[in-house]
């Protein structure tokens, strides 16, 4: 039975009610245990304006694992891509701490910041952002490159092994444009998995596809937390995806209400 904790004072659907409803597309196939904690927060706010102040986020307390695929869900505006954004340190918080291993990042300069984004975190956005002039392998290759801690050959082969193990092998002197929007954003997630970030973090990666190509993107993440054991940390507001997650957090009005364990092979 699936651990859930709910905040009585919203009334939200609760996945497991009715399994038949969302059984099609659950994942089958059993995920691996999660690991130690990589990321936490306490007691995280987030509020936006000068004059006027917007609370976005109120007080979150989390603990992200290892080996986790966690899907961030709720309305718009129930402060889940703000989230994300202070987790990955592309945002700061108004007050509380984010934690990565032992290290509070919010106290991080933009420079340690920018750093640790570099070398820690992995990055898939709605939208692609490949660079048009370079191949499939360039695209990847690039962010290793600048990074510097592998040697060229290294870096390809890294690339290549990478592309291989979702499908996009065929494709790798292929430019931008000459492929499917599907095939463009595992693009993405290849480039971010290639730097072997601890936590690649998604937001909305697949809100621009069809629903076919939203599947593929899905199960090429199942797949690296399956197989490689990989931390996905995922901002989406279709419903089927995010039961596709080993773990769903509901967000409203700047707090979780939700923290739902989906491990279970049989929903």
């Amino acid at each position: 039975m699936a651990e859930i904790h709910l905040d009585s004072s919203v009334d939200i659907p609760v996945p497991g009610a009715d399994p038949a409803s969302h059984r099609f597309d659950a994942p089958r196939l059993p995920w691996p245990a999660p690991g130690e904690v990589v990321l936490t927060t306490e007691g995280l706010t987030r509020e936006l304006g000068t004059l006027v102040k917007t609370p976005v986020l109120l007080g979150i307390d989390l603990a992200i694992r290892a080996r986790e695929f966690v899907s961030l869900t709720g309305l718009s505006g129930s402060g889940k891509s703000t989230l994300l954004y202070l987790l990955g340190a592309l945002d700061r918080p108004t007050s509380g701490r984010v934690v990565f291993e032992g290290n509070d990042i919010s106290e991080l300069d933009d420079d340690e910041r920018a750093e640790l984004r570099a070398n820690a975190f992995g990055f898939v956005f709605q939208f692609h952002f490949l660079l048009p002039e370079f191949t499939v392998l360039e695209n990847v290759m690039i962010p290793m490159l600048r990074r510097g801690a592998r040697s060229p050959a290294s870096i390809e082969d890294q690339a290549v092994r990478v592309l291989e193990s979702i499908g996009l092998g065929p494709y790798l002197e292929r430019r931008p444009s000459e492929l499917s929007g599907g095939q463009q954003q595992r693009v993405s997630i290849a480039r971010a998995v290639a730097n072997d970030p601890k936590i690649i973090f998604a937001d909305e990666p697949t809100g621009n596809l069809d629903s076919k190509n939203g599947v593929l993107v899905m199960e090429a993440f199942e797949k690296l937390v399956r197989e490689d054991g990989r931390t996905i940390v995922m901002v989406t507001h279709e419903r089927t995806f995010a039961l596709r997650a080993s773990r769903q957090i509901m967000m409203s009005d700047g707090r979780i209400v939700a923290d739902i364990d989906q491990r279970d092979p049989m929903r």
